[in-house]
């Protein structure tokens, strides 16, 4: 028999046909200034290095291959931290606070790096960077999620990443033309411009109501929906699902209304790192020496960066079209294939064992100069388009997708809590990631990681097949009833419930 009618269609269609998103877009805008300075902060090194290492740089700030490792990987444990403040701070002072104030550590991060005088300086700066770049990546999506509508709510969700890549564009820009110095002090703009912005925007309405701030919700609402909306009907539903949840209880986290959308979460964000996603950006241009695709490289990761950015955009462009679910089983597919790839390419020519000067100087810095390089051999594309394909699959999916469907399935009343537990595993994980990476280069070459991620990216396919919903077109109450009720969207209240 086919599902019943969702309660909320029949009655939200004429209000929504009222709504006007303009300044909707203008509080998506405010907020995802942070993802572009997350982006922006987390390839610093890529343009700062090569300054840092040279021989005209100050002896006291001269980075060699160790300090250059943890200037680029100590920002992981930043964000890991960042994560878990996010976590509480989500709940303890709201979405909308927790995104500005990551502002703080981020600005006292870059005027340190700016204004550094010694290695520890440039360290300490990164961590608190780092630190912001969690705090954001924890409360940002949520908010999104908690302040959009259904019909929009899957383009507003890929903002975050789309955003995120812009600012490492940015950054690949500025490196061209401006000293390292300067680029921190361009690094703390975009987090001040947030702050300004953000005091103007409304709270998130679902976390007003959970307050019993019903007048300010249906104001944020009206904001946020337009003078014509009826923010009766929105309220009402989001006080539904906040009534028929209360507040959670160790015990209760046992229950499958809880600990699935949590899990789901969770293990999504560790999938996601696992994929080796980021050694193979922070890593590229090692990767390919050994991989025997070596050649000058410029202008490299600015032609990475857009790739993505493309893809991305491909991608918010299709998420409320053709859905979460295909879009993930596409980027598996494309990203089985292309790490297979490259696990058959690294066996069938072989790079001996042996140390590689992971130097993150040239993070994404390796594909550009590959063209002139693949025309010199066939087997020089191998690498290099299996590289793009990855690429272009995670960015398609695994990418944006993991953040939407955090701020969509996890349950309002643990929201806060869990997105900054899915940030600080997915940052931690990454840390680890990337030191397994370099060992296992070390000693058994590329064939053993790139084998490994073929695996994670299976296990990724059958994931999302087995554990993922499809959320494309429902409401944040009717994701959370499809976990009440163990499968089903429609939202169905008693008579009593309806009366009052």
């Amino acid at each position: 028999m086919a599902e019943n009618t969702p309660l909320l269609k029949g009655r939200s269609t004429s209000s929504e046909s009222k709504i006007n998103d303009s300044k909707l877009y203008l509080a998506v805008f405010s907020a995802i200034l942070g993802n572009f300075n997350f982006g922006y902060s987390l390839v610093y090194p890529s343009s700062v290095l090569p300054q840092l290492q040279g021989p005209d740089v100050d002896p006291r700030l001269r980075m060699g291959k160790e300090e250059a490792a943890w200037f680029g990987s100590i920002y992981t444990l930043g964000a890991a931290a960042g994560g878990l403040g996010a976590m509480l701070l989500n709940d303890l002072i709201g979405r909308k606070l927790s995104i500005m104030v990551s502002a703080v550590p981020s600005t006292i991060g870059y005027l340190l790096m700016g204004g550094a005088s010694d290695i520890w300086m440039l360290l300490l700066g990164r961590f608190l960077t780092g630190v912001a770049g969690g705090m954001t990546a924890g409360s940002i999506p949520v908010y999104i999620s908690e302040i959009s509508h259904k019909k929009v709510r899957g383009a507003m969700g890929s903002c975050p990443q789309i955003t995120s890549v812009t600012g490492a564009l940015a950054l690949y820009a500025l490196g061209l033309v401006l000293r390292w110095r300067w680029l921190a002090v361009a690094g703390g703009v975009p987090a001040l411009l947030m702050i300004v912005l953000l005091v103007f925007m409304p709270s998130s309405p679902r976390r007003l109501i959970k307050l019993g701030r019903e007048q300010q919700a249906e104001k944020a609402l009206r904001w946020l929906r337009g003078e014509h909306y009826d923010t009766q009907v929105e309220i009402n539903d989001i006080q539904y699902s906040i009534n028929t949840q209360a507040k959670v209880t160790w015990s209760q986290l046992a229950t499958p209304v809880y600990y699935r959308p949590i899990l789901i979460s969770v293990v999504m964000r560790f999938l996601q790192q696992m994929t080796g996603i980021t050694p193979i950006l922070v890593f590229m241009e090692p990767i390919f020496a050994k991989s025997k695709v070596s050649l000058p490289a410029r202008f490299d990761a600015a032609i990475v960066g857009a790739f993505r950015l493309f893809a991305v955009a491909v991608a918010a462009s299709l998420m409320d079209r053709a859905g979460r679910k295909a879009l993930l089983y596409t980027s598996s597919l494309l990203m089985i294939l292309s790490s297979l790839a490259l696990t058959i390419n690294s066996h069938i020519t072989p790079c001996p064992p042996g140390p590689t000067p992971l130097n993150l100087t040239i993070s994404h810095d390796a594909i550009a100069s590959t063209l002139e390089a693949s025309q010199q051999t066939s087997a020089g594309l191998i690498p290099l388009i299996s590289t793009m394909v990855f690429i272009l699959g995670y960015a398609l999916g695994w990418g944006p997708i993991t953040w939407l469907l955090m701020s969509e399935v996890l349950p309002l009343v643990a929201r806060g809590v869990a997105s900054g537990l899915c940030v600080a595993v997915s940052w931690l994980t990454a840390f680890a990631i990337m030191q397994a990476f370099a060992h296992l280069v070390e000693d058994h070459s590329l064939f053993v990681p790139y084998l490994c991620f073929t695996v994670v990216c299976v296990f990724c396919l059958l994931f999302t097949a087995v554990c993922v919903p499809e959320t494309r077109g429902r409401s944040l109450e009717e994701i959370e009833n499809y976990f009440r009720t163990g499968g089903t969207f429609t939202i169905t209240r008693s008579p009593s419930t309806e009366q009052t």
